[in-house]
């Protein structure tokens, strides 16, 4: 690891509705937003693809949905990953077992991520980076579907979860996948900011993150939208206090009187 501080500032839900596209176009035209993750099921990825075309800096990859969300492929070609009302299944335990546990829903797995990079190769969009929804690719399968698909389709960069001094086995989990993306040749963030802060990343915690940054690669994620109520948005999360934070003259500063390089991951891949 270089003792150089790179940052890469990525917004999730890319595309999930209109509040979330105008809070990402805002956050990176005046904030220090650089990366943002599309849904490429969501209800207003046709805009968000639009904006992208336009914010030529900005790095658009694909935000891998396979819980909570609609599939790319008609419910009926997965089965095994959707309930009765055709959109993927909310219970992240019981479909990670059905994954390990069923032939038929890996085939089905690997064909809606199949599916899902097809859809963002087709908006002709550089593909910045990969990651999923939930952070569900810890799911080794997943992430050996992912790997699998990913190569045909110029996968570079993927987020690893990996926070710095958290403990427990999601984050054990983590240093398990970084590792194993990076013995594919991958490009991967030495730490990932905003996991413990998930709804909650305010400026003054921006402000903090942006003060203690470690040497290496860093992602910080986050989740802004102009409203913190809109069609698919999470119970609690303060979305408009995420966006504050990103287009906080203060965190500006910060990035600037530390000589940090900033850029998307296709800038340090």
């Amino acid at each position: 690891m270089t003792n150089e501080r790179r940052l890469v500032v990525t917004a999730d839900d890319f595309g999930v509705s209109l509040p979330v596209n105008d809070a990402v176009e805002q956050a990176h035209r005046d904030g220090i937003l650089t990366a943002a993750s599309l849904m490429v099921t969501g209800d207003a990825v046709d805009d968000a693809v639009a904006r992208a075309r336009a914010l030529p800096l900005l790095g658009v990859g694909l935000h891998l949905v396979l819980v909570e969300g609609r599939p790319a492929l008609p419910p009926e070609r997965v089965p095994s990953l959707v309930g009765a009302d055709g959109l993927f299944r909310t219970d992240m335990v019981g479909m990670a077992f059905a994954i390990a546990l069923s032939a038929a829903a890996r085939r089905q797995l690997e064909a809606e991520i199949e599916a899902q990079f097809a859809a963002f190769a087709a908006t002709g969009l550089p593909l910045d980076h990969v990651n999923a929804h939930k952070h569900f690719h810890l799911h080794p399968m997943i992430a050996s579907t992912i790997l699998k698909v990913g190569r045909r389709f110029g996968m570079k960069s993927v987020r690893a979860p990996v926070e710095h001094g958290a403990r427990g086995i999601e984050s054990w989990w983590a240093g398990k996948l970084q590792k194993r993306l990076r013995r594919a040749g991958l490009s991967v963030p030495d730490q990932v900011v905003g996991l413990a802060w998930s709804g909650a990343f305010d400026a003054a915690r921006m402000q903090t993150a942006l003060a203690d940054l470690h040497p290496g690669l860093t992602e910080i994620y986050t989740h802004p939208a102009t409203a913190d109520v809109y069609p698919g948005s999470a119970p609690g999360y303060r979305y408009r206090d995420e966006l504050a934070a990103l287009v906080d003259p203060v965190a500006k500063s910060i990035l600037v009187g530390k000589g940090v390089r900033h850029g998307n991951f296709s800038t340090f891949a």
